[in-house]
C-alpha cells in the first residue's frame, strides 16, 4: 500500500487524530511500513523497543483467550510500537476492545466472533496456518488485501477489518500511551504571556 493510493502512515495518521479523538474511525488504513514492524517488539518507559510491553493480564469479558490473542495480534499490526511509543498491545487496545465488545448488541458481537473465526479461516486457507501462527509477512499480506475495499466493505473478512480497525484506533488514542505518549498531549499549560498578534499592520 502507498501514499498515492489514499494510505497514510502512523505519523500522519497522528495529524489527524490531533484534531479531535473523535476523528479516529475515519482514517484509512496505515500503511505496510507500519504494519510490518515487528508486532513482538515493545517500548516500556521511553526505553528501547526490545518486547512488547503486555500488561497484566485479566479474565476477558466476552472473548475467549484464543480470540483475546488474535484481537491483540491483529491490534498490534495496525498500531505496532515503533521508536516513538509503544503499540497497541501496551495500551491495552484488546482488553478496550473485549470490554466495548462485550456491552455491545448481539449483533456486534456475532460480528467480531465471526469475523475473528474468519481471519482464522482465510489464513488457514492461504498458509494452512492460524492467523496467530502465519508469519508476519503473511499476516500483513491478509490485512493489506482486506482492507482494499473498506470504503465499501463486501465480505465477512472486510467488514470486520473495519471493524477491528477503528477499535483499535480508539483505543489507543484514548488511553494514556496514546495521548501522553504518542500524541505528546501536556494538558492545559499556564502562559506567562500572552502576546497576541505580532503583524505590523495590527500594531496601531
Amino acid at each position: 500500500m502507498s501514499e498515492e493510493n489514499g494510505n497514510v502512515t502512523r505519523r500522519d495518521a497522528i495529524k489527524g487524530i490531533a484534531v479531535g479523538l473523535g476523528t479516529a474511525g475515519s482514517l484509512p488504513i496505515l500503511q505496510n511500513n507500519g504494519l510490518a514492524q515487528g508486532h513482538q517488539q515493545g517500548h516500556q518507559h521511553g526505553a528501547p523497543a526490545t518486547k512488547a510491553a503486555a500488561p497484566e493480564a485479566k479474565a476477558p469479558k466476552f472473548f475467549s483467550a484464543e480470540q483475546l490473542a488474535l484481537v491483540a495480534t491483529i491490534a498490534e499490526l495496525i498500531i505496532p510500537t515503533d521508536d516513538h511509543s509503544p503499540g497497541a498491545i501496551a495500551a491495552e487496545v484488546p482488553a478496550f476492545a473485549d470490554l466495548m465488545v462485550s456491552e455491545s448488541p448481539a449483533e456486534v458481537k456475532k460480528l467480531w466472533t465471526d469475523g475473528l473465526a474468519a481471519m482464522d479461516g482465510l489464513s488457514r486457507t492461504r498458509h494452512n496456518l492460524s492467523f496467530k501462527e502465519a508469519a508476519p509477512a503473511q499476516q500483513v499480506a491478509i490485512l493489506t488485501e482486506i482492507s482494499r475495499n473498506e470504503m465499501k466493505p463486501q465480505t465477512l473478512e472486510e467488514r470486520f477489518f473495519k471493524v477491528i480497525k477503528n477499535m483499535t484506533i480508539d483505543g489507543y488514542y484514548t488511553s494514556k500511551i496514546g495521548i501522553h505518549q504518542e500524541l505528546q498531549y501536556k494538558g492545559n499549560t499556564y502562559l506567562k504571556e500572552f502576546k497576541g498578534c505580532t503583524h505590523p499592520e495590527h500594531q496601531k
